[in-house]
């Protein structure tokens, strides 16, 4: 599943592209869009490896292919609203977007962007961080269990049951301290805890809840380059931490984590999308194709109105017309 690593260019004035964008149709923008999405998606683990896939698009993105981008990612935004709006009125969906990545990778600026221009009703965000005591009282599972999406709604895991098989992996201390029974602790814990998920995920699926993964692929170069701004910046200090360094020292072994995650749980129903995350504008549009391309699988229509409520419609209809004043 090799992904292409040559630069390409589009020698078409940026003005003309930007009207180019503007001016498809719906039906036009969703195409691409799914065909856009479809180069990074995983849908199967047999053939997979982390390596085939870039941290930098396959098309360079200058000040001019910023201007393109910011524009194509405006009228995702636009085409996702009026499909969560569907969703919402449709109330049969709903759709769960999780987002897995290694520090600096840009999570949170894409839930922030691409997500920009969706009712706040129909849409909610659960961020997941090292479990409480409650929390540790429970399966793994509960936590995420307790912050699944209604239907017509879309629900946002900023990392998620994943981490499970992720940061407890790479540091097996934390699962000693998870209250398990020892004999639980098995030498084929992971692969049960994968197989869990893939369970997990196919139960949702038959219960209407479209679960959608992202891994933002950034590389560690580039992972270097934004830890050293957040030091070099005043605004951005906040978002430093040591633990941050700590991790970093052990990215191999992430990576070998999350691939071995994708491998087992990628499927046609809920698959994985390897975004190539060291340049954030495009990781953003890739986002958002992927998400128009999962809400558009759904069919979505407003619910139809019968006769009988069609004329009632019209007698109140009359009705407010015949007041006075």
């Amino acid at each position: 599943m090799a992904t292409n690593n040559e630069k390409s260019t589009d020698t078409q004035p940026v003005s003309s592209r930007i009207t180019a964008i503007t001016e498809l149709s719906r039906k036009e923008f969703i195409s691409r869009a799914k065909k856009l999405s479809k180069k990074y998606r995983v849908t199967s683990g047999k053939k997979f490896k982390l390596k085939d896939f870039a941290t930098s698009p396959d098309t360079d993105l200058g000040k001019e292919e910023k201007l393109v981008a910011q524009q194509g990612l405006q009228l995702g935004v636009q085409a996702l609203a009026g499909m969560q709006d569907k969703l919402y009125a449709q109330d049969k969906w709903s759709l769960l977007l999780i987002f897995q990545a290694m520090e600096a990778a840009g999570k949170d600026g894409a839930i922030k962007h691409v997500m920009s221009g969706i009712n706040p009703q129909g849409c909610q965000v659960t961020s997941f961080k090292a479990p409480n005591p409650e929390e540790l009282d429970h399966d793994y599972l509960w936590r995420c269990m307790k912050q699944l999406p209604e239907r017509g709604r879309i629900g946002i895991f900023n990392r998620s049951y994943y981490e499970e098989v992720l940061v407890v992996r790479v540091h097996e201390e934390i699962l000693k301290a998870q209250k398990l029974p020892g004999k639980m602790i098995t030498d084929t814990i992971w692969d049960d805890r994968l197989n869990d998920m893939h369970n997990f995920e196919e139960y949702l699926y038959r219960n209407g809840i479209l679960v959608v993964k992202f891994f933002l692929n950034v590389s560690k170069k580039e992972q270097k380059k934004r830890f050293l701004e957040r030091i070099d910046k005043p605004e951005k200090n906040w978002k430093f931490s040591n633990a941050d360094i700590t991790e970093r020292k052990y990215w191999k072994q992430y990576m070998a984590a999350y691939e071995e995650a994708i491998k087992k749980t990628a499927t046609e129903k809920s698959p994985w999308y390897v975004v190539p995350a060291d340049n954030k504008p495009y990781a953003r549009i890739v986002v958002a194709a992927a998400i128009i391309s999962a809400l558009d699988s759904m069919k979505l229509a407003y619910p139809e109105v019968g006769e009988e409520q069609l004329a009632e419609l019209q007698r109140l209809k009359q009705e407010l017309l015949a007041e006075k004043g």
